[in-house]
């Protein structure tokens, strides 16, 4: 297949064929044509050759419109696609940064977690022993009956006396109970409120017989009846304390107490 020739290639070639056509038709008169005919020929071949002429101009000033406006739409997509990755690194970027706060809230969200569960655990109730009893208590009712009892033993008893009374209206339903009533009724007995005293330490034995400070209870009612010149109610509560707790150092006790009693 024959090479494609470019517009100057093919205006020359035009070129040379008009005017071998015009030597054609320039021979004289008598071989061919009257000098009319060959003036009109060659005005024909020159009407012909402008108009090629003109039409190939317009040819090229289109291919070169056309080269142009494809220069122009290759810029335009080449400042489109570096706009496109300006973006894209914008939101690489972003992205990244977007990562880092993510995983910022997330060390965040487990501190508060862990800040949380340390709090309530201060609330959740705390598994103790006391007077040989164990039970659950919430934090702040083991401190507060703990913060009770170092008060009557720094001897500061009318204040034990309020701590305990305070601690039993707040908490009626704690296991800390019968011991906050065995101290109470020895801080009362401490400031001659004898027959307070008793009532208290008879609320421990009904309520708790078996507990471990039953038999000082028992005790010390009888105590409070001797400070009230109440001899025969002693006399009474010691026998009953050496009969239900025999083995018990307060029934001891109460032996020798009612010895002199007699």
């Amino acid at each position: 297949m024959a090479a494609r020739m470019s517009f100057p290639q093919r205006s020359r070639a035009l070129t040379v064929a008009v005017f071998a056509a015009v030597a054609t038709w320039a021979v004289p008169s008598h071989a061919l044509f009257e000098d009319d005919e060959a003036r009109r020929a060659i005005l024909e071949l020159r009407q012909r050759f402008d108009a090629l002429q003109q039409s190939n101009q317009r040819s090229g000033e289109r291919s070169g419109e056309e080269v142009s406006q494809l220069r122009r739409s290759l810029l335009d997509l080449q400042t489109q696609i570096e706009a496109l990755r300006t973006e894209q690194a914008s939101l690489r970027g972003q992205n990244e940064q977007l990562q880092r706060e993510v995983a910022e809230l997330q060390r965040r969200q487990k501190d508060i977690a862990q800040g949380v569960d340390e709090r309530l655990r201060k609330f959740e109730p705390l598994a103790v022993t006391v007077d040989g009893r164990e039970f659950r208590a919430d934090p702040a009712e083991k401190r507060e009956f703990e913060a009770a009892l170092a008060v009557f033993r720094s001897g500061k008893f009318p204040e034990a006396a309020t701590a305990f009374g305070s601690f039993m209206r707040q908490y009626p339903q704690s296991g800390y109970l019968p011991s906050a009533r065995f101290w109470l009724g020895n801080a009362q007995y401490a400031t001659r409120d004898y027959k307070e005293a008793i009532n208290n330490f008879k609320s421990l034995l009904a309520a708790a017989p078996d507990h471990a400070r039953a038999p000082e209870a028992a005790l010390s009612i009888a105590n409070c009846q001797i400070e009230l010149k109440d001899t025969r109610a002693a006399r009474k509560t010691l026998e009953d304390l050496m009969r239900v707790y025999p083995q018990s150092e307060a029934a001891a006790a109460a032996k020798e107490r009612l010895a002199r009693l007699k």
